[in-house]
């Protein structure tokens, strides 16, 4: 999917929880990096917003999909048990909400927000979770840039 003139290139939505930003923020910049060495989509195609928590990305998704401005939109987020509630129940609620969006206007929803079984604040897991928000962050510009063009073909085949 390489596009070689920036003003045909996807326009690319990136919601990004604050909490856990230091750690977060590791995918959006693995994400936009790799769409731009791999694929050709540049940075400035691909807008950046900020929601509190990973619970209020389905809401955002929803309503930039409905906006019509963007051919796809990531969802990024960390969701950790803080010993209070059970975070497995937020995180489900996250991905069925991003699922839905998806299914409902027809534009792709992908998710990295990832909910680890244990995450304690000490220097051995938060080194581990920046490098795996990067990884993360470069598989969901590869399964974008797919999505995308399938999406395309799909699209035409039912147009014919």
């Amino acid at each position: 999917m390489n596009q070689s003139n920036t003003d045909h290139a996807p326009r690319i939505a990136f919601i990004q929880a604050s909490w856990h930003s230091d750690i977060v923020g590791q995918a959006r910049e693995a994400f936009t990096t790799t769409l731009a060495e791999q694929h050709g989509i540049e940075r400035e195609r691909v807008e950046v917003f900020s929601v509190a928590g990973a619970y209020e990305i389905p809401l955002q998704a929803k309503l930039l999909a409905r906006s019509g401005r963007y051919a796809a939109i990531i969802g990024a987020g960390f969701v950790v048990d803080g010993g209070i509630y059970r975070h497995d129940f937020v995180a489900q609620a996250v991905i069925d909400g991003m699922m839905r969006v998806q299914l409902d206007t027809e534009i792709p929803v992908l998710s990295v927000v990832l909910t680890p079984h244990h995450f304690h604040e000490h220097a051995t897991h938060t080194a581990f979770y920046h490098e795996h928000f990067l990884t993360k962050g470069r598989e969901a510009a590869e399964a974008c840039a797919m999505t995308l063009e399938n999406l395309s073909q799909a699209r035409k085949l039912i147009e014919a």
